[in-house]
């Protein structure tokens, strides 16, 4: 009797190991302080830093650590003193900026830079997926870092908060950058941006309705250009009537309609957003060709490729070329023409940001239980987790979710 009931239990126990288990629910850490890392930028002339002192001094009020590499904020005018004053370690070494835990740049890292990092950091810092190489992605990966691209980066209602920043600094600027190479003294056509009384107004001719189209289209409204807006995305071109409060000419990109007003017009903006990490051609080089001797093109989306055949990256340093006798400006960081406003702008965005991660527990629990935040990773500890930059450069690609619930 007793071996029969032995016997039971252990086909009970057979059975039983059938049925799943239940598992702890994960328990949410607590706040963490974090190491925070503000390198100087080096690469394409770029002014911009990441934090400003205020921000750093709420950071470290709330208990984190924050470097600042000596000189970072120079350009934009913020002095290492007042960083100092805030709450920040300046440091002089750049190798040891480099072993911060969370490194936060304004560009992707040069190589010099990328062979400093130590392994497992989280890099957040702009990717630039149009001018990329594959030898920095295939450096992230190597070196198993956490990297987040701010060009990916959402808030909690879908958006990109910091695309947004800088598109709206874009929009503004161009403007002023077209008024400048309209100038004879820049061997422009000797025009001024706008109109008076008795000389028709300078036409200007915008491809792409986003936010750079909004607010250019808001200051050249304001100096009383005449103004056509082109995108195919009827929604947007609405969008755009209803923000500027006025009637603007708008069109879908129809290659007829749109030769016809670039053949006519004195500035071209090219301000389309490209959608999975890549920009099409909307101006061909037979346009710009048919354009008008010392006109200016503006190519804003050059740091995705651009979307004018002729566009070709530039510098502050070295910001214009002549191409069928147009002016082409074609800088990629060109919100770093105001660098102190871009930065008060970035770091108005970063500082919230880095106080939630704190908040959350760290990156991966802020990956964990914010899908927003979560976006924003195109790499995590040794894999690339953004299908389209894998496509793209021809890489291996892993599944975020599947890496991190693999975690448990």
């Amino acid at each position: 009797m007793a071996e029969k009931i032995r016997s039971g239990i252990k086909e009970l126990a057979r059975e039983s190991a059938l049925y799943p288990l239940e598992s702890p629910l994960k328990i949410r850490e607590g706040k963490k302080s974090l190491q925070i890392g503000v390198p100087i930028e080096t690469s394409l002339q770029e002014n911009r830093v990441t934090l400003k002192p205020e921000a750093v001094n709420l950071l470290v009020n709330n208990g984190h650590e924050v470097w600042v590499e000596t000189g970072a904020g120079e350009a934009a005018n913020f002095k290492d003193n007042a960083y100092s004053e805030a709450g920040a370690k300046i440091v002089y070494d750049r190798k040891e900026i480099y072993q911060s835990e969370i490194i936060l740049k304004v560009e992707p890292p040069t190589k010099y830079e990328m062979d400093m990092i130590r392994q497992g950091v989280t890099l957040i810092s702009a990717i630039q997926p149009g001018t990329q190489s594959v030898e920095f992605l295939k450096a992230i990966t190597q070196k198993k870092i956490t990297a987040l691209g701010y060009e990916f980066i959402e808030d909690k209602v879908g958006g990109l908060p910091l695309v947004r920043a800088m598109s709206e600094i874009a929009g503004s600027t161009v403007m002023m950058i077209a008024g400048e190479y309209l100038s004879k003294t820049r061997d422009g056509q000797g025009i001024i941006l706008g109109g008076v009384t008795g000389v028709p107004p300078t036409q200007v001719v915008i491809v792409g309705a986003g936010t750079v189209a909004e607010y250019a289209t808001r200051a050249a409204l304001g100096l009383g250009v005449d103004v056509q807006v082109f995108d195919n995305q009827i929604y947007k071109l609405r969008r755009l009537k209803h923000a500027v409060g006025q009637q603007v000419y708008t069109s879908t990109i129809d290659p007829t309609t749109l030769e016809k007003a670039i053949r006519t017009a004195d500035v071209v903006i090219g301000a389309v957003r490209g959608e999975k990490s890549t920009n099409k051609v909307v101006v061909s080089e037979q346009m710009v060709a048919q354009m008008k001797p010392g006109s200016v093109i503006i190519d804003v989306s050059i740091d995705q490729g651009g979307c004018i055949e002729t566009s070709s990256p530039t510098t502050l340093k070295s910001p214009v070329f002549k191409k069928h006798d147009v002016i082409h400006y074609c800088v990629p960081n060109i919100a770093s023409r105001v660098a102190r406003t871009a930065t008060i702008a970035i770091s108005n965005i970063f500082s919230p940001i880095l106080l939630q991660i704190a908040d959350a527990g760290g990156v991966e629990e802020m990956m964990f239980s914010h899908s927003w935040f979560t976006k924003g990773v195109y790499a995590y500890k040794g894999s690339l987790t953004n299908l389209h930059l894998a496509r793209k450069y021809n890489m291996g690609y892993k599944d975020l979710s599947l890496l991190m619930a693999a975690r448990f």
